[in-house]
Formats: structure tokens, C-alpha cells, sequence
């Protein structure tokens, strides 16, 4: 039996990085290929709200773009800009409310691909968010945003898990669904990392409420800002050149929005 701790998941940085940063080449392929396939003119500089520790902020930089983030939790953004500075790169990542946030220059692309934007608990946070990513946003840049939709028809996904390993580190990731009140449309989930060294083996459980949309009302939610054209739907394949239609049944999604 694991020792068991209570926390919260993103303050523990390292074990999150190494469990979510592992699959991060499929994610900034496809992004650029959006980029390319969707942006009018030339893509430089880069915004992740929500940037946790910047497992794609630190690739995108090494990629060669101006890339910076904002996140709520103070122990990810410093152990993203500990990254960021310890390669070379500036430490361009702040504390800050991604439904409520400015910056001082206007970015090329942003983007938000595992499901954050489904913290955002009520309309008036997420239409925020999406207003003060429009206002971050040049005309013709794009915003690649990632959620799980709820399926209408069927069963909808349960359990997820992802497992890493880093030398003497191993790391296994569960999420479960504890419930859902669809008139309320809120999803409690749990959380949980098992971690592995030589010395130790515990396990580190939370649990986080997430915002429920269906496709119809992810649909009604965009069309409220003007500023935003839909230009491409896709799923966690990560192929910028195949489109899906959303249907009833449809769960991972990712937009492409552009700004007009």
C-alpha cells in the first residue's frame, strides 16, 4: 500500500513535467503546422495561457519562437522560467488569471491544447478568457484550443493514465471521474501520481472540477465573440491536414480560431 498525501498536482512541478512533458513532439508539430496551414503572415511570437511548467513554452522557444505563458500556480511558473533561463532563454512566464490578463505586445499564435480551458468554472470566466486572447492576438493569428467535449450519445471516457520515466524516476498518472451534474455542468475528477524513486514510493491524490460542454455548447460559446473565426476542427491525433465534423459522440477537440 502507497503512502498517500493530499495536494494539489501542480505543486509538485517536476513530477508533472516529467509525466506530461514526455509526449510533447506530436503537440508542437502539429502546432506549427497550424501555424503554417492557418495564420495569416508569419508566426514569431507564441502565448500558452495556462502554461503550467512550460513543458511547450521550453519546446516552442527551442524552436525558435518568442514564446511566453501565464499560469495560476507560482511553483510551475518558477520551475518554467528556471527552465527557460537555465537554457538560454528568457524567463517569460507570470502568475496571472487566463480569463482576466493582458500583455504588453501583441502575439502571433496562442494556444491551450490539454483541456485547461475547462477550469475556467462559469460562461463569464471562459468568454473572458477567450475576449483577452482575442485582444492578445494580431489580425490573422490563431488560437489552437484543446478540450474534452461531452458526448451526447454513448458512454463517455471514465479513466485516463500516462506513465514516465526518468532515470531513477517513475512517475504514473490516473485520472477518474468522481461525477458529473449535467444541469450544474460540473465534472469532479480525481487525480492521482504514483512516484517511484529508489528511497521512496508514494502517491500524491487531488481532485478538480471541470466545466462540462457539450458540442452544441462549446458551438453557442464561440459564436459570442465576434472577433474569432472557426477556420479548422481537429482531434488528439495531431494532423493539421485532416478535419473532423463534431458530432454527438465527439470527445477530444481541438479549434482553430483566427483572429479577424
Amino acid at each position: 500500500m502507497l503512502e498517500t498525501i493530499a495536494g494539489n498536482l501542480y505543486d509538485y512541478p517536476k513530477y508533472y513535467d516529467l509525466v506530461y512533458g514526455s509526449d510533447w513532439k506530436a503537440e508542437v508539430d502539429f502546432l506549427e503546422a497550424c501555424f503554417q496551414r492557418f495564420a495569416r503572415g508569419t508566426v514569431t511570437r507564441v502565448f500558452e495561457p495556462a502554461c503550467g511548467t512550460g513543458r511547450l513554452m521550453y519546446r516552442m522557444a527551442q524552436a525558435g519562437y518568442e514564446a511566453s505563458g501565464l499560469d495560476l500556480n507560482r511553483k510551475a511558473v518558477d520551475f518554467c522560467n528556471e527552465r527557460m533561463e537555465r537554457h538560454g532563454f528568457a524567463p517569460s512566464a507570470f502568475v496571472g488569471d487566463m480569463s482576466d490578463f493582458t500583455l504588453p505586445r501583441k502575439v502571433d499564435a496562442a494556444f491551450n491544447t490539454i483541456n485547461s480551458f475547462r477550469h475556467l468554472g462559469s460562461e463569464k470566466q471562459a468568454l473572458g478568457h477567450l475576449q483577452c486572447v482575442a485582444k492578445c492576438l494580431r489580425k490573422g493569428g490563431v488560437y489552437v484550443l484543446g478540450l474534452h467535449l461531452t458526448p451526447t450519445t454513448g458512454a463517455p471516457l471514465e479513466t485516463e493514465s500516462w506513465a514516465a520515466r526518468r532515470g531513477n524516476l517513475s512517475v504514473l498518472s490516473r485520472l477518474w471521474v468522481v461525477g458529473r451534474d449535467r444541469r450544474r455542468r460540473e465534472e469532479r475528477v480525481g487525480m492521482s501520481f504514483d512516484v517511484y524513486t529508489p528511497s521512496r514510493q508514494f502517491r500524491i491524490e487531488d481532485e478538480s472540477c471541470f466545466r462540462m460542454y457539450t458540442a452544441a455548447q462549446m458551438k453557442a460559446l464561440l459564436q459570442q465573440v465576434d472577433e474569432f473565426e472557426l477556420t479548422s476542427v481537429h482531434d488528439f491525433g495531431y494532423d493539421a491536414t485532416e478535419s473532423i465534423e463534431i458530432d454527438s459522440r465527439t470527445e477530444d477537440v481541438v479549434y482553430v480560431l483566427r483572429r479577424k
